[in-house]
């Protein structure tokens, strides 16, 4: 009896840690239904890989160059930090991780393999930038309205230390909502929709309706006659923000998330159509490190002269001289 009692534990325990095996991989495979490893996309389109690779170094190049730029003119060239000049610093610097995650991807793409605790760390660091993306683009937008609009009654809000301490909450609201959902879409695949979606309320479609809605209200706010005060320019410029924030949203955040929604509704979606519509969103959402420069031009007066003054060369100062020159030597004859 003491030599079957083993032989009976054992048979008990072996259904049990299958059962288990067998959810973890069901639980991936439904997990892996909204993320597809660049693997997939290299042996299945391996055409289309290589032009997505090529579109991803263009943007790192690009979005690093401007935003590093962009980082140099807030920090060190604009001398009142505003509140709206210390949403557009943390929006610099969440799109300078975007970029830098990019060489990284293909980085560990030749040289990690197979590794899934590599690539859901890489997963979940590119979406908690993406969303502290989302989210300081609504801050700047809910402040223009503030500034403009509300001035009075938004004068306690609008501080350096408010901003400052609603940064700090953005950056670690989105790092725990992001890890906690992740997380338990992975270990919980019956919960893992409800999980997904929850996600993208709460980083994006609540953000979205701010947007629309405030940028509703300044349109309508900025016709009436008691704005009058307001100069024409700051008006215009107010408007320009955010028309420019709703299209970036458009372009490069809706169609991933509008990707996500749809597996959501129909987790059995072909293969093949999942994989390349999460590859060409995800290099869309990257975009958006190229497009907020364009944000940067309407946050303050003074971004876009001292972008010219950094790169404008002694060329009129020379010129001047040689008018001089040309006075001095009309004189004389």
């Amino acid at each position: 009896k003491s030599a079957t009692m083993p032989t009976s534990s054992t048979h008990l325990s072996v259904p049990d840690s299958i059962n288990s095996t067998q959810g973890t991989n069901s639980s991936l495979q439904l997990f892996s239904k909204f993320i597809h490893p660049d693997t997939e996309l290299y042996k299945e389109f391996y055409n289309m890989w290589i032009a997505l690779m090529v579109v991803n170094a263009i943007i790192f190049l690009v979005g690093v160059v401007l935003n590093s730029l962009a980082l140099y003119v807030f920090c060190f060239r604009t001398k009142t930090k505003t509140t709206s000049v210390i949403y557009t610093i943390n929006l610099i610097v969440t799109d300078l991780l975007v970029g830098f995650s990019l060489p990284v991807r293909l980085i560990m793409f030749y040289s990690a393999g197979d590794c899934l605790h590599c690539s859901l760390v890489h997963i979940f660091g590119y979406f908690v930038n993406m969303y502290c993306s989302i989210l300081f683009l609504t801050c700047i937008c809910v402040d223009r309205y503030l500034a403009i609009v509300q001035v009075e009654a938004s004068r306690k809000w609008r501080n350096p230390a408010c901003a400052k301490g609603i940064c700090v909450f953005i950056w670690i609201f989105a790092t725990v909502v992001t890890f906690s959902i992740l997380s338990m879409a992975i270990q919980f695949a019956q919960c893992c929709l409800s999980k997904i979606l929850a996600l993208m309320v709460c980083e994006y479609f609540f953000p979205l309706i701010i947007i629309i809605f405030f940028t509703t209200r300044i349109m309508c706010a900025l016709s009436k006659p008691s704005l009058m005060h307001q100069s024409r320019e700051r008006r215009m410029r107010a408007v320009q923000l955010l028309i420019t924030v709703l299209i970036i949203f458009m372009i490069c955040f809706t169609p991933f998330h509008v990707r996500q929604v749809a597996i959501s509704i129909n987790p059995d979606m072909p293969h093949d159509i999942s994989l390349i519509v999460y590859h060409v969103t995800v290099t869309l959402s990257s975009l958006n490190s190229c497009m907020d420069p364009i944000v940067y031009c309407f946050v303050t007066n003074s971004f876009q002269s001292t972008m010219k003054n950094i790169f404008r060369k002694t060329e009129p100062e020379q010129t001047s001289m040689d008018i001089l020159g040309m006075n001095k030597s009309t004189k004389g004859s």
